[in-house]
């Protein structure tokens, strides 16, 4: 314990004796949506928390104040380099001191145990001691700036169907080997601020209230001194809560905590000591962050500034997984293109309309967004590049975005506006005290999403709703729909708070001939409700032509260009928070278009942007395939960089890819009457192809760059690897190398290999360079159920020195005892 520590701990002791039961119980509760109430007679400030892992969005859900928006989590995994995530970190944390935040709501460090979990974008991998390094990297780095982090969510919620309630029924071994692996990582190697206790229930205990996972094993066996915070709405015992270990009851203002908390105290029912050993984790993290008077910030000299827009650019590359290149044409691989050599045909909606986030809480308003076509245009010279539509991955209404000038206008019931802001698209969504100033819950009577609309096609314009509730539509000042939307069959509240996209009108309007739009929504009485929350959407669909029409125009374009780049993508009714996947296929008609195409061209490269894996049967139909997950706000220049061969494709995957959804051996996310069962113990992702004989599109750890590597040589001990390799291609470039190990014989149930560690090295061409990689004792150990501790498993192991799990290039035998 540092000196800095001793005084914050006694500075917090003093605090903590100058508060009686109501404050204290006060200060353990949300008094909004987003904060802890401030208690000035201690000189404690508000503390301020906000999602989320790729951009800090702040307390208001709006485009008046501008975020930076990172790639995707997987995609930040796929670079495969914490000190890259320390940097991200670093940058978050800028974001979040510029905006006010002291507690950053990330990351989401949940395992991809099935390829169907709808929110995977916002996780890391599917490998534990890989999600444990990516994260230490990006908790170090956004504490770096004294910005404190809640590493979520704690633990087991690995799906999305019925997430507020299912039970995820792990047996002891996986769950201390996959899922509280990297947390445990985490608190270890990053000492984080936070940690965020999830909706889920584990082996039949609410997380909010799990005593064993959170006092026993986070407090007591790792040693963990933060703050344990509640997902949003997830604290629903009070007593259960507080004896459970749960510090501080999110959101507000009501709340299991608070009076109740008070109250259960006085009636014998909470020991007060409980509720002091919360305060006291609230008032050490304050302390951290700088908010409580006379206790030294853990932070006081911020970092270097960070360019947001440079890093989120670099991110974006080196997070690329380029999974196929192929020779073409006399050329060696259809990847990089040469810019001066010939005409690119590009193609698919997703090339125009990027999808640059996932959905729900992970949403940021970036200033910029630079799609594919953009990034591509800037790039190349004039006349080189061709577009078409060619395929459209979404085939309903989605919020008004593309040529939408919208702002927001509350009024009151006599019609005066209380409050205005401008809005990113047609969507509005304001929890809690998140409203425009001036308005208010209480006297707003109706919100007018209002501004013009400047068409981009001729034809007939589809517009509607989305939410629940009384709408007017008007388009060019001709009301066009009137009515209520009532609630559908949704299973998850966040889900049913959107409500469906629902089509209400159509009208026929001109290219580039601007109308006015509006939908108003009628406010009804919230007096009731625990929380408040306002989300309804204007939708908006444009003309739409013959699918068949479209994909022949996409060849016609793609046979007179000499490269076709083919753009496809998931939706965010297919991939975002909130619900699962039913299945792997891209959405749409475009896996047509790429068939379509490549027959067309065979020089045609496939960009594939989607936060977790998708089918690509045509995957050996085409020249290149480029994974480019969801890539931030400057995903479309990296895009140009990397095919361009300005910058190399940096990533490999966090996550294997199926050949066919039929492959995929953990596919269960459906609970069970309430019950969802991790049956397949210790056998997820790359070990269960493993372990079950079947081979995957893409194993994990794959990626091609534009250099060629040659592993010449591997020496281990039981704590080291040593790698020499060689860069004997013609560019500098970057590997990924990894090291697994393979235990020849074995008398106990484990995989046949797993990820020990790994390291990124950097050579120019003709280069030699050694990796020293630590191998971390646990990389041998198990969980013993018998004896409820680690133990170590002596024997003759193979490590293997790879370029991916399925590509091992040197293997030593290493004898332990």
């Amino acid at each position: 314990m540092t000196d800095a520590d001793q005084v914050r701990n006694s500075v917090v002791e003093e605090a903590l004796g100058k508060l009686d039961l109501d404050t204290k119980t006060r200060l353990l509760a949300g008094q909004d949506m987003w904060s802890l109430p401030a208690v000035p007679e201690i000189g404690l400030k508000s503390l301020v928390m906000s999602d989320g892992p790729i951009g800090v969005r702040g307390v208001r859900w709006t485009a008046d104040d501008p975020s930076i928006a990172l790639p995707s989590p997987t995609a930040l995994a796929a670079a495969w380099d914490p000190a890259l995530a320390r940097r991200a970190g670093r940058l978050l944390a800028q974001e979040a001191r510029r905006k006010g935040v002291h507690v950053l709501l990330a990351p989401t460090v949940n395992l991809h145990r099935s390829p169907l979990g709808g929110r995977h974008f916002e996780c890391y991998s599917e490998d534990p001691y890989l999600t444990g390094e990516v994260g230490a990297g990006y908790v170090n780095g956004v504490q770096d700036g004294g910005v404190g982090t809640t590493v979520k969510h704690f633990v087991g919620n690995d799906a999305e169907t019925e997430r507020f309630t299912v039970d995820s029924v792990i047996a002891p071994r996986p769950l201390r080997e996959l899922y509280l692996a990297p947390f445990e990582a985490i608190v270890a190697n990053a000492h984080p601020w936070g940690i965020m206790t999830a909706y889920n229930r584990v082996n039949g205990t609410t997380m909010t209230e799990h005593r064993y996972l959170v006092n026993e094993v986070l407090r007591g066996e790792w040693g963990f001194d933060g703050c344990n915070v509640s997902d949003w709405m997830a604290a629903r015992s009070t007593a259960g809560d507080i004896e459970g270990g749960m510090d501080v009851a999110m959101p507000g203002p009501q709340s299991v905590y608070g009076p109740a908390l008070a109250e259960a105290v006085r009636a014998g029912e909470v020991p007060e000591s409980a509720v002091d050993e919360a305060v006291r984790n609230v008032l050490r993290l304050a302390a951290r962050v700088g908010i409580l008077e006379g206790a030294p910030a853990a932070v006081t000299e911020a970092p270097a500034e960070v360019d947001g827009q440079a890093l989120a650019r670099e991110l974006a590359a080196r997070g690329f997984v380029l999974v196929r290149n192929e020779a073409v044409a006399g050329r060696s691989a259809a990847l990089p293109l040469d810019a001066a050599a010939g005409t690119v045909a590009l193609l698919g909606a997703a090339a125009r309309d990027a999808r640059i986030l996932g959905g729900g809480s992970a949403t940021v308003f970036p200033e910029r967004t630079v799609s594919p076509l953009d990034g591509l245009t800037a790039a190349l010279p004039d006349g080189a590049l061709t577009y078409c539509v060619g395929a459209d991955p979404s085939e309903e209404l989605t919020p008004a975005g593309k040529g939408f000038e919208l702002r927001a206008v509350c009024r009151d019931a006599s019609g005066a506006v209380i409050g205005e802001g401008s809005l990113p698209s047609g969507q509005v969504q304001w929890i809690g005290n998140d409203l425009p100033a001036g308005a208010a819950y209480e006297t707003m009577a109706s919100i007018e999403v209002t501004g013009t609309f400047l068409p981009r096609e001729s034809g007939e314009h589809a517009f509607g709703t989305r939410g629940l509730g009384a709408f007017t539509l008007a388009v060019g000042g001709r009301t066009l729909w009137e009515g209520v939307q009532e609630m559908g069959n949704e299973a998850d509240p966040f889900e049913a708070f959107f409500g469906a996209p629902s089509e209400r009108a159509r009208i026929d309007l001109a290219e580039g001939e601007p109308v006015e739009v509006s939908l108003t929504f009628h406010v009804p009485d919230m007096t009731a409700l625990p929380l408040k929350a306002i989300m309804f959407s204007l939708l908006h669909l444009g003309p739409r032509r013959d699918a068949d029409e479209l994909i022949a125009e996409a060849v016609a374009a793609a046979r007179a260009a000499d490269t076709a780049v083919v753009v496809v993508a998931t939706t965010d009714r297919v991939e975002s928070e909130g619900f699962d996947r039913k299945d792997l296929s891209l959405p749409g008609r475009q896996d047509d278009l790429v068939r379509a195409v490549a027959a067309a061209n065979p020089n045609t490269v496939v960009v594939v942007n989607a936060g977790s894996p998708v089918e690509l049967p045509w995957r050996e139909e085409v020249a290149a395939v480029l994974l480019t997950w969801f890539p931030g706000q400057e995903g479309g220049a990296a895009l140009a960089d990397v095919l361009l061969g300005d910058a190399e494709p940096g990533g490999r995957l966090p996550t294997t890819w199926p050949a066919r959804f039929a492959d995929a051996p953990v596919t269960e996310v459906v609970p069970a009457d309430g019950r969802l069962e991790y049956r397949e113990g210790l056998f997820i992702g790359y070990r269960a192809y493993e372990q079950q004989g079947v081979l995957p599109a893409f194993p994990f750890g794959h990626g091609l760059g534009y250099t060629d590597w040659a592993y010449e040589s591997l020496e281990v001990t039981a704590t080291t690897a040593r790698v020499r390799l060689t860069n004997t291609g013609t560019r500098p470039g970057r590997e990924t190398v990894q090291v697994y190990l393979a235990p020849k014989a074995d008398a106990f149930e484990r995989p046949a290999s797993w990820l020990a560690a790994f390291a990124g090295v950097e050579a120019g061409p003709g280069e030699s360079v050694e990796a020293e990689i630590a191998l971390p004792e646990r990389a041998f150990e198990i969980w013993d159920e018998e004896t409820g501790g680690w133990r170590r498993i002596g024997g003759s192991y193979e490590v293997r020195a790879s370029h991916s799990h399925g590509d091992t290039r040197l293997t030593v035998t290493l004898d332990i005892s």
